[in-house]
């Protein structure tokens, strides 16, 4: 159907009406103009915060400005798609990890970016331009999401929603089409600091400043280096990502289950043991996690991840698992096996060990 002719706010409730038909928990419109706070971002980038993500100190100028990615853009849409999958059942068996929740099944950049091709059809009908993101581009998404009224950023630098809590993903598409933007949202956080107060490493060392270089979900995912020792046993039984800011949010009393099964825990991987981890071989890892945001950092830096967290939990009866992979031929994997038997072996000092 063409929509050249329909008026800017009843375009605005179709796009509104597709989003919710495609499962979006929200969406909602800001201005194109330059993000709120590109400053912060700036400085950011400039303390050297953002650690080995080299990709967002790339034209920083373009990351802020809308308008520079696409020419002639008017608006900002924002979406939130809720992957809250609900508290586990009382008395429910607890694997000897965590994983972020976003983690827990199928990747969700190839979910939202399916969903987006169908909203991208109905703009381009009614005559406009547009790139749309899951933040894979050059967008301060947090900034446009509380300009359009979605939440508001947190003291962790997350975006916090009134009915969806802390657990939901962000999109955006950015279109030449004029729409009527919302009001801004308001900082409902108040006086609480529970999201800093519960970060392991600190990462969150003032209202709104995160140091990624601290962060379990940057020292588990984007880093692709050693995890430096000082860290390693804040990381305690963290996998892959780290959800204690988020879990920690009071506004998430309010959250609800989402509709996607898409993010429902994935069984084959829940039900492995550490050990049965270590005993993966590149094809075995590439199997277990196809279409799983954890295939990106691959066997490597994943192992290093499992031998820090058995260093943090494991007990004497993982030693041998450890052993093997302290023999692996790739260092990240022995160098951190290695720390992680001397751990445990420490935990648990028994006569005839060796020196720790």
């Amino acid at each position: 159907m063409n929509t050249s002719s329909t008026s800017p706010q009843s375009l605005k409730e179709r796009i509104a009406a597709l989003a919710r038909s495609l499962g979006f928990a929200d969406c909602r419109v800001a201005a194109a103009l330059p993000a709120a706070h590109r400053e912060v971002f700036e400085q950011w980038i400039g303390e050297g915060w953002h650690g080995g993500m080299e990709w967002m100190a790339r034209d920083p100028a373009r990351r802020s400005d809308p308008r520079l990615v696409v020419p002639g853009a008017q608006s900002v849409i924002v979406l939130a798609l809720n992957y809250w999958q609900g508290a586990p059942p009382a008395g429910a068996p607890r694997p000897p990890f965590s994983i972020a929740r976003y983690a827990w099944n199928d990747d969700y950049h190839d979910l939202v970016e399916e969903k987006l091709r169908e909203l991208r059809v109905l703009l381009e009908s009614a005559g406009g331009t547009q790139r749309c993101y899951v933040d894979t581009g050059p967008v301060l998404e947090r900034d446009f999401a509380t300009e359009a009224g979605l939440g508001w950023n947190g003291r962790s630098t997350m975006q916090l929603s009134r009915t969806l809590g802390t657990w939901f993903f962000l999109a955006e598409i950015i279109t030449t089409l004029e729409l009527p933007p919302d009001a801004p949202a308001r900082n409902l956080c108040g006086r609480c600091t529970r999201c800093m107060d519960a970060c392991p490493t600190h990462a969150i060392t003032a209202p709104h400043r995160l140091d990624a270089r601290r962060c379990v979900s940057y020292l588990t995912i984007e880093n692709k280096g050693p995890i430096p020792p000082e860290f390693r046993r804040a990381i305690g039984d963290r996998l892959y990502g780290c959800d204690a800011c988020l879990e920690a949010c009071p506004w998430n009393r309010f959250a609800q289950t989402s509709r996607e099964a898409a993010f429902q825990a994935r069984e084959s991987v829940f039900a492995m043991s550490l050990t049965d981890f270590l005993a993966l071989d590149d094809d075995g890892f590439r199997s277990l996690f196809v279409r799983s945001p954890i295939k990106r950092i691959k066997r490597p830096a994943f192992l290093r991840n499992v031998c820090v967290v058995l260093g943090n939990t494991g007990g004497r009866e993982h030693i041998a698992a450890l052993e093997a992979a302290a023999a692996d031929t790739h260092p990240l994997i022995a160098e951190h096996a290695r720390w992680a038997i001397a751990e445990i072996r420490a935990r648990t000092r028994m006569e005839g060990d060796p020196p720790a």
